[in-house]
């Protein structure tokens, strides 16, 4: 087996600029790094020359590139492609690790990231590179624990938690508030009418600015509003009815057809995962 270069570091995150600096200038092939933001802070624009694969065990992240905008919730991670731009805003306290790879064989650099879901095996892995931090370079064990990590990482299965954001400024606009405040009955031509355009010219504007249709990105928004307040354990019939759902089995609908489960079972899944 190939010896991987390793320096491994896990501790409560002392300032993005050390961060940087720590991953910019080490010339290991594998980085693995622990933080513990509070909700608010945001991390600026910035940009890798390793992959990074950025993991939530607790809390939501919205990290936002030149790309779009994709919110993380626990269990989840953002494979965030070499040289891209992007920054990272905390919706809650977040406990988030992170694995830099550098990319012997690069990916090109305008491959739009993507959100995968972090298997019970991943999880274990990184936390047990994290815990051999201390392991001397060419430790056995730190090197089959971060060559399994990295096959693991490989087989990750992609979920659609991205979210296109359009570039053009009055659209933006409207989706941020749709954000701040998500409802189902949001309608097209309302949205149409408030940027003077005719149903057809708003509809080609904004499949052209985000790649999916209005409805597509309006149920897609919808699961994201309301993925902070699930985290923080609010009721689902509560969060269901603050945006707007009618009820509690209207909204669970739409959460299971977007995620796979119910807002309840996901999120209790969720909460597990930061268990050591």
């Amino acid at each position: 087996m190939e010896k991987l270069s390793q320096q491994l570091l896990a501790t409560v995150d002392n300032g993005h600029e050390q961060n940087m600096h720590w991953t910019e200038e080490s010339n290991a092939d594998v980085l693995v790094h622990s933080s513990e933001p509070r909700q608010g802070n945001i991390v600026p624009w910035h940009h890798h020359r390793r992959s990074q694969l950025l993991c939530v065990f607790a809390g939501v992240i919205l990290i936002m590139t030149t790309r779009g905008r994709w919110m993380v919730p626990p269990g989840h991670a953002l494979f965030i492609p070499a040289g891209l731009e992007h920054s990272v805003e905390m919706l809650s306290n977040v406990s988030m690790k992170s694995v830099y790879v550098m990319p012997h064989d690069p990916r090109p650099l305008d491959e739009a990231p993507r959100v995968v879901e972090v298997t019970d095996l991943a999880r274990s892995l990184l936390l047990e590179a994290i815990r051999l931090r201390e392991a001397p370079i060419g430790n056995r064990k730190a090197e089959l624990v971060l060559s399994l990590l990295l096959e693991e990482i490989s087989t990750l299965e992609e979920r659609p938690l991205g979210l296109p954001f359009p570039s053009d400024r009055r659209l933006a606009a409207l989706c941020r508030a749709y954000l701040a405040n998500p409802t189902p009955n949001a309608r097209l031509d309302d949205w149409a009418e408030k940027l003077a355009m005719s149903r057809r010219t708003f509809t080609r504007q904004f499949r052209r600015e985000t790649g999916i249709s209005f409805t597509t990105w309006r149920q897609q928004a919808s699961v994201f509003a309301c993925l902070p307040q699930l985290a923080e354990g609010q009721p689902v019939t509560n969060v269901a009815l603050e945006a707007g759902y009618e009820s509690a089995a209207a909204f669970t609908t739409m959460f299971r057809r977007m995620l796979g489960t119910s807002p309840r079972t996901y999120m209790v899944n969720r909460w597990s995962f930061d268990r050591a």
